[in-house]
């Protein structure tokens, strides 16, 4: 394993301030952890700038950042989302009526991480594992989570409107063409992609919602596209719609 000092130096800083409760001073930091003293402010002015270290100038000592919280919360919002989501997975691969691999996502700017999965046997091989981030805009659980959301913050997330990427040479390749997808995507209430992550597989999805309305998640299905009828993709269709309708209960309490 490459050693790569700095990088250690810096986690170690993270650490000890997790520690304690109260903002160290760096002198401190730097006799607690055997690092020059210089070395210690430059990797505090480092942290400083990427948000996980924030200074107290009236104490002249410093603390954890927000960008540590921020990770903690998008961890534990995870895996409450895997622990209410995992039945429902379980659900629609029992209930597709194909070999399909089932998924949750969510959304982080303009790409999908997945959190969850669940397969049947013979389901598929994806290049979907837990813990992989796919541009939202190819996968059928992204464009189920940006059909929820607002026109505007849709072209906020994507700046280059005439320049999307593709993965396998189809999709789309503009803003235009990604809100054709979408609004077909709302009028339908299930999304979906063809072939556009993984050649002679095909997949949908369905969001679900927060309290305010936020899609908070997204389960879908992949299935292999060429032994699959247009009333077996209906029913893979009408299985994550179900489930993504009980997670959306799930999460507000509401039926």
């Amino acid at each position: 394993m490459p050693e790569v000092p700095a990088a250690r130096a810096a986690l170690r800083i993270v650490s000890h301030l997790a520690a304690h409760g109260d903002p160290v001073p760096a002198s401190l930091i730097s006799r607690a952890l055997d690092l020059p003293r210089s070395s210690t402010y430059q990797l505090l002015r480092v942290l400083m700038d990427e948000g996980y270290v924030v200074h107290y100038p009236e104490l002249r000592a410093y603390g954890l950042g927000g960008h540590v919280a921020e990770i903690g919360s998008a961890v534990l919002r995870a895996s409450r989302l895997g622990s209410l989501a995992m039945p429902l997975l379980d659900r629609v691969v029992a209930e597709a009526g194909l070999p399909v691999a089932a998924q949750l996502a969510v959304l982080h700017g303009s790409d999908v991480s997945y959190v969850g999965q669940a397969s049947a046997p013979r389901a598929p091989t994806t290049v979907v594992r837990v813990g992989v981030r796919l541009p939202a805009h190819l996968t059928a659980t992204g464009r189920a989570m940006l059909a929820a959301l607002p026109a505007a913050q849709v072209r906020a997330l994507y700046p280059h409107r005439d320049a999307l990427i593709t993965r396998q040479g189809i999709g789309p390749a503009t803003l235009a063409d990604l809100d054709a997808i979408l609004a077909a995507s709302r009028e339908r209430g299930v999304a979906s992609e063809d072939g556009e992550i993984t050649a002679d597989y095909a997949s949908v999805a369905a969001a679900a919602t927060d309290r305010g309305g936020y899609p908070a998640a997204a389960i879908g299905a992949t299935f292999r596209s060429g032994t699959a009828t247009s009333d077996a993709r209906e029913r893979v269709a009408a299985a994550v719609t179900a489930a993504a309708a009980q997670l959306t209960a799930r999460l507000t309490g509401r039926a």
